[in-house]
């Protein structure tokens, strides 16, 4: 599984062939964060144009599966969970949707544009000691570094991937996780057993 961080919560997930997408930025962005590939599946968590860029996503035959909201999703036998959650982008109300899902073995959990910490039973049972999480970290209504290293330790994941910050809020964050020297990488490989002797270790990808 190679994951790759094209900035603000824009990833690609790869394994073997199939290739996921999350967050795509659009065009109507106003970030100048441009990446076009294509990809099978897209997630969605957040109708916002800093997530919502669908269109950056088809590439010749390939278009994507597209899932925006909460539901149970299964597509090339790959089962997705979306959970209900809320978002607060410049003071406006969104929703969010929370995605769990398995690759190679590795459940993960994509947190989106989370802003309330405190989550539901509902969410809480979904997420259930996830491999990986992908948690936001700026603040500006989502999540801010405190909030999300607590959450992120609550959650017990063996390893946490940042999204959605800057080099302030990273630092705050690197600091509560107690990861100050946490691994900075250009892409992510990771097999299942690379994760098995991990507790909670932060590994910090550079967008490209």
């Amino acid at each position: 599984m190679i994951i790759t961080y094209f900035g603000k919560q824009f990833f690609k997930i790869q394994q073997g062939e199939m290739v996921l997408a999350f967050n795509p930025v659009s065009k109507s962005s106003k970030t100048g964060i441009s990446a076009h590939f294509g990809a099978d599946i897209a997630m969605i968590t957040t109708n916002h144009p800093d997530y919502n860029g669908i269109e950056q996503l088809s590439h010749g035959e390939r278009e994507p599966f597209v899932i925006t909201g909460p539901g149970d999703y299964e597509i090339k036998e790959i089962f997705i969970k979306g959970v209900l959650s809320d978002a607060l982008i410049a003071s406006r109300k969104y929703i969010n949707t929370i995605y769990l899902f398995s690759v190679d073995n590795i459940s993960i959990a994509f947190l989106g544009a989370l802003s309330d910490s405190e989550l539901s039973k509902e969410s809480r049972e979904a997420i259930n000691s996830p491999d990986i999480i992908f948690i936001p970290v700026g603040g500006k209504g989502m999540l801010d570094a405190k909030a999300s290293a607590k959450l992120a330790s609550s959650l017990e994941p063996k390893l946490v991937i940042p999204m959605d910050y800057d080099e302030s809020t990273l630092k705050i964050f690197l600091k509560e996780m107690g990861e100050e020297k946490a691994e900075t990488a250009d892409k992510l490989t990771l097999k299942r057993k690379d994760l098995d002797n991990k507790e909670g270790e932060v590994v910090v990808l550079k967008a490209t």
